[in-house]
């Protein structure tokens, strides 16, 4: 039998959407002897031992994980966890009924698939989202495909499953702490307090290609994400990113030695978001603005922690 890991890894969650987690998780179609549950409190300030019980779970634990960011946790839960599939459930995601049972069954038809995830990723926003933020509500992690899509290509970023129900085997999960270790920077893998780096999940699918397996994401699997009314504003999504492009500009400049330098000067640059603006307004225009600052200062990071790509063999551009 196939045993199952549920990992929520969560810091200062808020009452309401956690209670909505663990709803969630209550109704699994799959028994609850057949998969056990971790909550790892990420430095919340105050211990979620004391506050949240879980005795309505017969193989549930509470894990203490006192270094702030995604990634240290995840790596706990992978380090304390038993299962053959490890789920990742963020404090904001609602899983389908037949998640976790429906996660199960695809690891058994396709073994060649060493990470997948939810093909069917939906919001529920809090409040409205303001009109300019419609055509950016991707970036909320929000996904919606009628067919399964998977690849072994590490490049092929229509397939990378997203951190919401992320299903992750234990031979990939075991080999992901050393591929953080080798890539040292493991504090802009994934959001830490108000930082919202967010690449961890792409290296999920990383590790899984160099173990020789694949990734992919399945319309049967279905998450519901709960979208606070805070992060539902201007200010929100230009720090998202920024952070995000800084993290994958580091990220990608060690793994395929892709400089996140632009060659164009900072005229043309500033020309080309002017023309941008004119035609798509004013927020997708800062939108592109935090996008450059964030390459510039990933690139800025590289020259300064003197980094190097990991396969110093593969051709690079060069970081300037």
């Amino acid at each position: 039998m196939l045993n199952t890991s549920v990992i929520i890894c969560t810091h200062n969650p808020r009452p309401d959407y956690l209670v909505r987690v663990f709803d969630a998780l209550k109704k699994q179609t799959l028994p609850k002897e057949e998969w056990e549950l971790l909550l790892v409190d990420n430095a919340s300030t105050g211990r979620l031992a004391e506050t949240w019980g879980l005795i309505w779970h017969p193989r549930a634990r509470h894990i203490r994980e006192d270094e702030l960011g995604l990634t240290p946790a995840r790596l706990r839960g992978i380090k304390e966890s038993c299962g053959d599939l490890l789920v990742f459930v963020d404090d904001d995601n609602v899983l389908a009924p037949d998640y976790l049972q429906t996660a199960r069954a695809l690891v058994v038809e396709h073994p060649y698939l060493g990470v997948f995830g939810a093909g069917i990723l939906e919001p529920e926003f809090e409040v409205q989202p303001p009109p300019e933020l419609f055509p950016h509500l991707g970036r909320l992690a929000l996904r919606r495909v009628s067919t399964a899509l998977w690849s072994n290509n590490a490049n092929d970023y229509v397939c990378v499953p997203w951190g919401a129900g992320l299903c992750v085997t234990r031979l990939v999960a075991e080999n992901y702490p050393q591929f953080v270790r080798q890539l040292n920077v493991t504090e802009l893998l994934d959001p830490r307090g108000e930082q919202l780096f967010g690449e961890g999940d792409v290296a999920f699918s990383w590790v899984s290609v160099e173990g020789g397996h694949g990734f992919g994401v399945f319309p049967t699997l279905q998450v519901t994400h709960l979208i606070s009314a805070d992060r539902l504003n201007q200010r929100y999504f230009l720090r998202l990113v920024h952070d995000r492009y800084f993290s994958a500009g580091v990220l990608h400049y060690l793994q395929a030695g892709i400089s996140p330098c632009d060659s164009r000067s900072r005229a043309e640059r500033y020309l080309r978001m002017i023309l941008h603006g004119v035609k798509n307004g004013l927020f997708s225009m800062r939108l592109r603005w935090a996008a450059s600052r964030g390459s510039d200062d990933a690139n800025h990071y590289i020259l300064e922690q003197k980094l190097r790509p990991l396969d110093q063999g593969r051709p690079t551009c060069q970081v300037s």
